[in-house]
């Protein structure tokens, strides 16, 4: 089976996330929320730790995190939009977290960081925005940054035979309002494979009835 292509162009999904920034936790936060907390239990993040998390959103996993890594942690983000980041930026400040979580704009095909610098990196939902060529780059730059042992973890839409009918609807949507219907479902256990990383665990869930996978691996 073939993954659908991501049409929109990187300006076009900005633009998109600025609007729905501010609305962003009513409209999948909650539903989301079931997911990255399995992501984020099977990463077992310790106190200390040096954290990257890829497409933060509105901050409701990065928040946790910055829980777990406690005050001599640190979590970075790295997010396309910089109203998400204002929105993620504002709940870091009432939760206390300021000094210990750190966010930026950009595009995280190119990770502004240096080699081998943190213990994790954690992608919600993120990985299958990027085009098919581009997953194996972003995994590659996840491997870069990561230090040797180091996890990442992955929550993605996954392309599972089970669902056929679901997949196929949504992936209908995706093709005809890919400014909207943004996600699509991908191989997400073998693009994090591919990339060099090897298993740790595996867990299969469902949103909105779509399949969803949460694949946590290490950098050897």
């Amino acid at each position: 089976m073939e993954i659908s292509r991501v049409t929109r162009t990187r300006e076009e999904a900005k633009a998109f996330y600025n609007q729905i920034s501010r609305w962003y936790d009513l409209l999948a936060g909650t539903s989301e929320k079931k997911c990255w907390e399995v992501c984020v239990q099977k990463l077992r993040v310790q106190e200390g730790e040096q954290l990257l998390e890829i497409g933060f959103g509105t901050g409701s996993c990065l928040l946790n995190l910055a829980e777990l890594v406690g005050h001599p942690g640190k979590v970075y983000g790295i997010d396309i939009s910089e109203a998400m980041r204002e929105v993620a930026q504002e709940k870091v400040k009432i939760a206390g977290f300021k000094d210990r979580v750190g966010l930026r704009c950009g595009d995280a095909i190119h990770l502004p960081f240096d080699d081998n610098v943190v213990d994790a990196v954690i992608m919600n939902f993120t990985l299958e925005l990027f085009d098919t060529p581009e997953i194996p780059i972003l995994l590659s730059e996840c491997h870069r940054v990561l230090r040797n042992n180091g996890r990442i973890g992955v929550v993605s839409l996954s392309k599972n035979q089970d669902a056929k009918v679901m997949i196929r609807i949504y992936e209908w949507a995706h093709r005809w309002f890919p400014r909207l219907v943004d996600c699509r479902p991908i191989f997400v256990e073998e693009a994090v494979f591919a990339a060099g990383f090897q298993p740790v665990d595996v867990a299969d869930l469902s949103l909105w009835g779509l399949p969803v996978k949460v694949v946590v691996a290490t950098k050897k």
